[in-house]
C-alpha cells in the first residue's frame, strides 16, 4: 500500500518545466531520499507531494487521513522573541507537556524544554524541528536538506536517528537532500533527480549508475563503504556495551 504515489508528474512554473514525467512512490517502513544537484527541482517535487503545488500533468494520490510531519529546510524565526523549546513544540496547536517532552526524548533533546530556541545550535534545532514533526505519529515524516550546516559525523547521527524513528513509529520516510556523504546510505531506495528521474533504486545501484555519475563523479563510493563501516561499528560497540551490563 503506497502512502504517497506520483505519476507521470509534470510541474511548470513562470513558463519553464521544472518537472518532466515523474512518478514514484513511498510505502510504510520506507526511506526513500531524493537527490540531484541545485536547482534539480527537489524541493517542488515535494511540494507537489504534499499538495502545495498542483501539477500541469499527472497526478499525485495521498492515503485518505493521512497524518504528515513536515522538517523544513530552514525556518526563520525572530532571535529578540522569547520562544522557550516547549512552548516552541506547541505552535501552531497546542500539545500536552507530556507528549511535547516524549518527542523531544525520541530525538534526544529532552534536556532543551526550557532553552530559548534563539540560543539553539544547528544540530539542536534540526532535532527540536524532529520533535515537532513527529509529535502527531506521523505515517510520513518528510524532510527538507535536514541535515544543512551539519558536520558529516552530525549528519551521520541525525540520520541515524531517522532510521530509529521510522523503527519506532513505523512510518515512510521521505529525504530531500543534495548532500551525498552518508543520506543515501540511510536509504532504502535512492531517486536521481535532475527534472526527470535520471535513475532510482537500492544507494548501492544508484551510486554506480552512469546517470547519477554524470552528475555527481565517483566520489560517493567511498562516502557509501565510509557510512557502512561507522553503522556497522556503532552497532558493535552497542552490543560490546549491552554486554558488558
Amino acid at each position: 500500500m503506497s502512502l504517497i504515489e506520483a505519476k507521470g508528474v509534470t510541474v511548470r512554473l513562470g513558463g519553464s518545466v521544472i518537472l518532466a514525467n515523474v512518478s514514484l512512490s513511498l510505502s510504510e517502513r520506507e526511506i526513500v531520499t531524493i537527490v540531484g544537484p541545485n536547482g534539480s527541482g527537489k524541493s517542488t517535487l515535494l511540494k507537489t507531494l504534499l499538495g502545495a503545488v498542483v501539477p500541469s500533468k499527472g497526478r499525485v494520490t495521498r492515503m485518505d487521513g493521512l497524518r504528515v510531519g513536515y522538517v523544513p529546510q530552514t525556518l526563520h524565526i525572530d532571535p529578540t522573541l522569547p520562544l522557550p523549546v516547549l512552548r516552541f513544540l506547541g505552535l501552531p496547536k497546542r500539545v500536552s507537556r507530556d507528549v511535547a517532552l516524549r518527542a523531544l526524548e525520541r530525538t534526544g533533546v529532552a534536556s532543551l524544554t526550557d532553552r530559548q530556541v534563539a540560543d539553539l545550535s544547528g544540530g539542536q534545532m534540526q532535532r527540536v524541528l524532529l520533535a515537532r514533526a513527529i509529535i502527531d505519529d506521523p505515517q510520513v515524516l518528510v524532510l527538507d536538506e535536514p541535515t544543512q550546516g551539519l558536520d558529516q559525523p552530525g549528519s551521520a547521527e541525525f540520520y541515524r536517528l531517522i532510521e530509529t524513528l521510522r523503527e519506532d513509529l513505523g512510518c515512510g520516510v521521505l529525504m530531500v537532500s543534495h548532500e551525498l556523504h552518508v543520506v543515501m546510505a540511510a536509504s532504502d531506495r535512492v531517486i536521481c533527480l535532475n527534472g526527470h528521474v535520471c535513475c532510482e533504486g537500492a544507494p548501492e545501484h544508484v551510486a554506480t549508475a552512469p546517470e547519477y555519475r554524470a552528475l555527481f563523479g565517483t566520489g560517493t563510493q567511498g562516502a557509501l563503504a565510509l557510512y557502512r563501516h561507522e553503522h556497522n561499528h556503532s552497532h558493535d560497540h552497542d552490543h560490546a556495551h549491552e554486554a558488558a551490563e
